[in-house]
């Protein structure tokens, strides 16, 4: 299958996307609270149009939008707004009444996105678009739920995972444009004006922290790992004598363990607390800690030990 059948492929779950957040962005036109009303659905609109005709519009239309969007994020002009929730007396006569058949769907969307992943040419990305799709009918099948249900818990998750649903793909980019404008050299230099070389200690310990402490700037490994890689594991690791398969993997996973510390990992740290509606905003973090400590000093030793 040719890379631009794929592609036209994965348009259309964008599209089907995108008309998600137009609904949204009408269900919070129609809140009768006014409070904060505009704005959030201006916020739900704008990203509508960028996954529906992003790839047609010209770079700076995209780039003005997105920075519209974090305008709108910056002044707290968004929120959950006009949310139609499931109360606890239908939550309970729904799993009474279905009971384990309630996970037939789940494990249908989980099934369906392995196979589709792995065993066709279409992709992780398209995996997860089809197994939405089967996920989807085979709730239908199982729990018939009236069509307008589906709108709603659509509507509902989406504004409950809000503006931090679309940081990673933002911090992703962050990362490109970092390695494109030469901050791994920047990094280089600097680091190079004190650090010594030859030390395979200082390598490995230079080359985890750097990858914790720029993802946690960063909120996300991938993106770290091009710019610490280029700065500081191929001149004080690579170039030392270590072997690249294994100080790039110890690196990734490290950078993981800035993961399980930062805001900016919203998808793993934030997400949580506004699903869960926790009080303490920092208690995914706080919880995951002392753990991602752990794991950092043993990324070290494993790096000093396993890849020289």
């Amino acid at each position: 299958m040719s890379e631009t059948v794929i592609n036209r492929i994965l348009e259309c779950f964008y599209i089907l996307a995108g008309l998600q957040f137009i609904y949204t962005a009408y269900r919070a036109l129609k809140a009768p609270d006014k409070g904060k009303r505009v704005g959030t659905a201006l916020f739900w609109l704008i990203l509508a149009i960028l996954f529906i005709a992003g790839p047609y519009l010209p770079n700076v239309i995209n780039g003005l939008l997105i920075v519209f969007m974090g305008i709108l994020t910056l002044f707290k002009q968004v929120a959950i707004k006009n949310i139609i929730d499931v109360n606890e007396r239908e939550v309970e006569q729904g799993a009474r009444r279905y009971g384990n058949k309630l996970f037939i769907p789940a494990l249908v969307l989980a099934v369906v996105a392995v196979i589709v992943s792995n065993w066709t040419p279409l992709g992780g990305a398209i995996g997860l678009g089809v197994s939405s799709v089967v996920g989807l009918i085979a709730a239908l099948i199982v729990i018939k739920p009236k069509a307008k249900y589906i709108l709603y818990d659509s509507d509902r998750l989406t504004q409950q995972v809000g503006a931090v649903g679309i940081l990673p793909q933002f911090l992703a980019a962050l990362g490109v444009l970092f390695t494109a404008s030469g901050v791994g050299k920047v990094i280089s230099h600097g680091i190079s004006s004190f650090l010594p070389e030859g030390s395979h200690l200082v390598g490995s310990i230079a080359y985890i922290l750097g990858m914790v402490l720029f993802t946690m700037l960063m909120g996300n490994a991938f993106a770290a790992f091009t710019v610490i890689t280029a700065s500081i594991g191929i001149p004080f690791v690579i170039a030392q004598g270590g072997d690249p398969v294994i100080a790039g993997a110890l690196a990734m996973t490290g950078g993981f363990c800035g993961t399980l510390i930062t805001p900016m990992a919203a998808n793993f740290n934030t997400l949580p607390v506004a699903l869960l509606e926790m009080k303490d905003e920092f208690g995914v973090i706080k919880a995951q800690l002392p753990i991602a400590l752990l794991l950092i000093v043993a990324h070290i030793a494993l790096m000093y030990f396993w890849a020289f």
